[in-house]
């Protein structure tokens, strides 16, 4: 019996998902060793400027599985999500706009794929980031492109146009993503 694919299975939709999967993934190399484990999907970023009142931070790189680490059904995170709580970290995704065809702006989602929260359903509560840049400084909005976000984490739960979010961050710098 043949059984006919699902609308989530579409071309399109695959299409998406092997680019995001593919977009954060660093291929080992002569200068990049190859992870030994998911363990180390929480890593020192390099030679990130912060401001001098934040010295005292290390900038963190991080992914989406680090943020996976919180139970949106009862507001429960993971130990290292956890420590990650109010510190600055970089993570690598895509920005939705909060208004349709708005091209600069200064609060804007972050998602882990192309295409995420355009369409419903949208994705978790974990896998969404309300980016509000520091003094509400303007960036160019691109939803076909990977950056890098970096700014403040903050675990929490607030909703927006295209669902819960579980997570706030405090953007400070936005940069085109390269596997570096």
């Amino acid at each position: 019996m043949h059984r006919r694919p699902s609308a989530l299975l579409s071309l399109t939709g695959i299409a998406a998902l092997v680019v995001a999967s593919s977009a954060f993934t660093t291929p080992p190399g002569p200068d990049r060793p190859t992870p030994a484990k998911a363990a180390t999907a929480v890593t020192p970023a390099k030679a990130t400027p912060v401001p001098a009142s934040e010295a005292a931070d290390e900038t963190v790189n991080i992914d989406w599985r680090v943020l996976a680490g919180l139970d949106y059904s009862n507001g429960k995170a993971s130990d290292t999500l956890k420590k990650l709580d109010g510190k600055l970290v970089r993570l690598p995704g895509f920005v939705v706009p909060l208004d349709d065809f708005q091209e600069e702006g200064a609060e804007f989602l972050l998602v882990p794929y192309y295409g995420a929260c355009v369409h419903t359903p949208p994705p978790p509560p974990n896998q969404i980031v309300m980016v509000e840049m520091s003094g509400r400084k303007s960036v160019k909005l691109n939803l076909f492109d990977a950056v890098w976000m970096s700014g403040r984490l903050k675990i929490s739960s607030i909703e927006s146009p295209y669902g819960t979010v579980g997570y706030q961050l405090e953007g400070m710098k936005v940069e085109p993503y390269s596997s570096k």
